[in-house]
């Protein structure tokens, strides 16, 4: 089942998970994460259903995971871009997601988009222990960002970040001038 008997576990079940994310977003090309069994997945993926279970519980738990991953792959590159600043923030998030568009894309085909919102929130760590204002502060711009997200997913993502940026604060003047 393993090309390389060599791998360590820790390596297998990084190859287990990758070739099962690779399969569910393949599929979900094709049909709804509904119509797709979990014997078909672990087929595609070319792995066992004790691989699938011993990883996940659902299939949209694959999705979540690889969502999850991906906000912090972009979270560890803005923290060690040296020219990260917080105007840099909003377009490198945006042209992270735009390098990722593909996952994104099926995301928002397939009727996923509460798994981008599940990230946003949990990233952003909205708390019952913080004051209100900042935890309506946060939710404005978790939301805010959702919601951008989703419009320029179904517009087929047609702007860099910076672009976005420029279009942020040109609707934003619009609002306060």
């Amino acid at each position: 089942m393993f090309h390389r008997m060599n791998m360590n576990n820790e390596e297998k079940n990084s190859y287990v998970k990758k070739q099962i994310t690779t399969a569910l977003l393949g599929l979900l090309r094709e049909k709804s994460i509904s119509d797709i069994s979990i014997s078909e997945l672990t087929q595609s993926a070319q792995i066992g259903r004790v691989s699938f279970y011993r990883n996940y519980q659902t299939k949209e738990d694959i999705l979540r995971e690889e969502s999850d991953r991906l906000i912090k792959e972009w979270g560890h590159l803005y923290e060690t871009n040296p020219e990260s600043s917080p105007e840099t923030l909003f377009p490198s998030l945006f042209d992270f997601y735009r390098g990722h568009k593909d996952f994104y894309t099926i995301l928002y085909q397939s009727g996923m988009t509460s798994i981008m919102l599940e990230t946003i929130l949990d990233t952003i760590q909205i708390t019952g222990v913080m004051a209100n204002l900042e935890a309506y502060m946060k939710s404005f711009w978790a939301y805010g960002i959702y919601g951008w997200m989703i419009e320029w997913i179904k517009r087929g993502m047609p702007e860099s970040g910076s672009e976005l940026l420029s279009l942020f604060k040109s609707a934003n003047s619009s609002f306060t001038g």
